[in-house]
């Protein structure tokens, strides 16, 4: 799919992996809807990078984890640009704590965003690429909804529903020509990672990543890029991770 004058609208986009998907979206000549909690100053940034490729930005505050909001970034967008082309999720964050220590509404507010927001932007923007008969929706997990680690249940749930869902939508609407996947990334230099303890960062660098070094969300981006533009893949959850997942031990 060509994504010239096509419309992208991408959650979690004014920082990180979102950031970096918008702006390469915007590259390919698409318009771009970006989807943030709050609108602050890196949302600005990401709206003047993607303007100086000229290409229009649309700025929208929406929670990801409320429904109405999720449908109503849709909708926003469709009213502004006229459809939907492409949905990238990328919203999300760190749900740390094992069963005893997150509370049930911790637990609840992560689905929340994680999975059943899928959902509402899903209902929401699938009816706009149906009418065009094409459409790409690419959805970011991550290798913690691949694998097990300790201490994270809630949020290795919800990165482990990401994958299958996008498997079922992907045979749902592939009459519709519309296609769906998943990136699973590992350690990407956000401030998502770079939070972590130093002695952890070092630990992932020296002896649990083959290639030893973090990976860039611009990376990630250009997997989300191909995901959109190539119309042959449809079904399938990328890990981009250095060689993380491959560890035997």
């Amino acid at each position: 799919m060509q994504l010239d004058q096509k419309t992208c609208l991408v959650t979690g986009g004014t920082k990180g992996i979102g950031g970096a998907a918008a702006v390469a979206l915007a590259e390919q000549g698409a318009n771009i809807a970006v989807v943030a909690r709050h609108l602050d100053h890196e949302a600005n940034q990401t709206r003047q990078r993607i303007e100086s490729l000229g290409r229009p930005c649309l700025l929208i505050s929406a929670d990801m984890g409320q429904a109405d909001e999720a449908t109503g970034c849709v909708e926003q967008t469709a009213r502004q640009f006229g459809s939907v082309d492409v949905l990238v999720h990328a919203a999300g964050g760190p749900v740390n704590g094992g069963l005893f220590q997150i509370t049930a509404e911790t637990w609840h507010a992560a689905f929340n965003v994680h999975v059943h927001a899928i959902f509402h932007l899903c209902r929401a923007a699938i009816p706009f690429m149906q009418r065009k008969h094409e459409g790409a929706i690419i959805l970011v997990s991550s290798v913690a909804g691949l694998r097990a680690l300790k201490t994270n249940v809630a949020y290795q749930a919800v990165k482990g529903a990401v994958p299958h869902i996008a498997r079922a939508l992907a045979w749902e609407f592939a009459d519709d020509n519309i296609r769906v996947n998943c990136v699973a990334p590992g350690v990407i230099r956000t401030a998502f990672h770079t939070a972590m303890p130093e002695q952890v960062k070092k630990n992932n660098l020296d002896n649990r990543i083959p290639l030893h070094r973090e990976g860039t969300p611009e990376q990630v981006a250009s997997l989300v890029r191909e995901l959109a533009t190539n119309d042959y893949i449809t079904g399938e959850t990328f890990v981009i991770d250095g060689g993380l997942t491959m560890r035997i031990c």
